[in-house]
């Protein structure tokens, strides 16, 4: 079996539901059982790495039916850290006898200077030119190409925007770019954190500091781009879309867009007032324009956040609408998104206010077990439509001191009595 040649960049959610079609699709390409690794270095400064490696192994074994080893390379080299010589080499193999190679989350300046000096540069081209599949995410995806920003040091230390080596990796494919995941970050609220949380005024300071051929490649959160080697053919998956961001000028292609190798090899034709960039779906957008895509009508949330907000909502229209069928599938959703998105590693605090959230329901949905959540309407109605029944004939027998006592038993409950022409209508008092 001849192995496929592909790069698949993702800017998030690599190891969240909305990736795992992709993913599936991806191995089913590969002879079976697919021989893959987790190529664990950008978050192995991490206390945590061994909890992120042993989570991406529960995804691909739960959710893509495939095997995935650990690469064991958290570590390749330090100053003041002793790596293992014998779990380098064992980490290198896996990585280049393996046919799919994953890698997402951490810090891109760690992974560099941990793979400087490395062959694992050569290992992934190497596979792009022979057989296999590549999958960077997030931090990784930073990697590949011929430049990169630290963001971490930006975004949390306050560093200045500077310029740093990637793998270039690209370039072997001939694409002279710089990858930008978390393209469309909306984190930040009333400040911007698009860009993987750079935003558009440290955009536009690392752009001057790119090559004269060398272009920004955004991928957006929850969203991949798929590169076919064999094909000559790149197509945008999952939630938002990828922009070509050439001279801080942004062409945007959503989700099912197919572009031309060639056009991410020169998009420089795009700069052309009469290049036509009708057969590629582009939508040409301003650098400061904020981007919607065709996510917002996915109905799917496309995050934990977003099913907890849902979720929530449903719980509390139930609540109200009085339907306990409905509040109790509402805090079972949460519950199973709870379950779906345990292996994303960018939920934040949200997971711990999921838990919040669930506990709230369920502590709702006991109270209710023993107030009922029944309409009261619905329950004293008989007794109050007989008693009124009664009202009507002693009022048209003119016998009022009976009609008064009926008036009065109800006023005593707070119950309300209004004569209307159509009739006596009544109402019970709100809490």
């Amino acid at each position: 079996m001849t192995l496929p040649r592909i790069l698949a960049i993702m800017g998030s959610g690599e190891t969240a539901p909305t990736m795992v079609t992709t993913h599936r699709k991806l191995t089913s390409l590969l002879p079976q059982p697919v021989q893959a690794v987790v190529l664990d270095t950008p978050y192995g400064f991490q206390e945590n790495a061994p909890e992120l490696a042993s989570r991406a192994q529960d995804y691909f074994h739960t959710s893509i039916n495939a095997e995935i080893e650990i690469a064991g390379l958290v570590r390749l080299h330090d100053t003041h850290i002793a790596a293992d010589p014998v779990q380098i080499e064992r980490g290198l193999r896996r990585v280049a006898n393996a046919d799919y190679i994953f890698a997402g989350p951490g810090s891109p300046t760690y992974a560099l200077r941990q793979w400087s000096g490395s062959p694992i540069a050569s290992i992934i081209a190497g596979k792009l030119q022979t057989g296999g599949i590549i999958t960077f995410a997030s931090a990784a995806a930073l990697t590949l190409g011929k430049a990169t920003v630290p963001v971490y040091e930006v975004y949390k230390v306050g560093q200045d925007v500077e310029r740093l080596d990637g793998l270039d990796i690209l370039s072997s494919i001939g694409i002279n770019a710089a990858v930008i995941p978390h393209y469309d970050n909306a984190e930040g609220g009333n400040h911007d954190t698009r860009f993987c949380y750079l935003g558009e005024k440290r955009l536009e300071l690392f752009e001057t500091m790119l090559d004269n051929d060398t272009y920004v490649l955004g991928v957006d959160e929850h969203t991949g781009l798929i590169i076919d080697i064999v094909t000559q053919e790149a197509t945008v998956v999952g939630n938002g879309g990828v922009t070509l961001r050439v001279k801080s000028q942004s062409f945007v292609y959503p989700t099912g867009s197919v572009l031309p190798l060639s056009l991410l090899q020169n998009p420089f034709q795009l700069l052309d007032p009469g290049a036509s960039t009708t057969s590629t779906n582009a939508v040409r957008a301003s650098s400061t324009e904020t981007q919607v895509h065709d996510a917002q009508t996915n109905s799917a949330p496309s995050s934990l956040e977003q099913s907890l907000q849902h979720t929530s909502q449903e719980f509390e229209l139930a609540m109200k609408d009085r339907n306990a069928e409905g509040a109790v599938r509402a805090a079972l959703a949460l519950e199973q998104a709870m379950v779906d998105w345990k292996a994303d590693t960018l939920q934040g605090d949200v997971s711990d206010r999921c838990r919040a959230t669930l506990r709230s329901m369920m502590s709702q949905l006991g109270d209710a077990a023993v107030s009922g959540v029944r309409d009261p309407r619905e329950v004293v109605s008989p007794y109050i439509e007989a008693m009124l029944a009664v009202r009507a004939i002693v009022r048209a027998e003119k016998r009022f001191d009976l009609s008064d006592i009926i008036r009065d038993a109800f006023a005593s409950l707070n119950i309300e009595v209004r004569d209307t022409p159509q009739g006596a209508e009544w109402s019970l008092p709100t809490e």
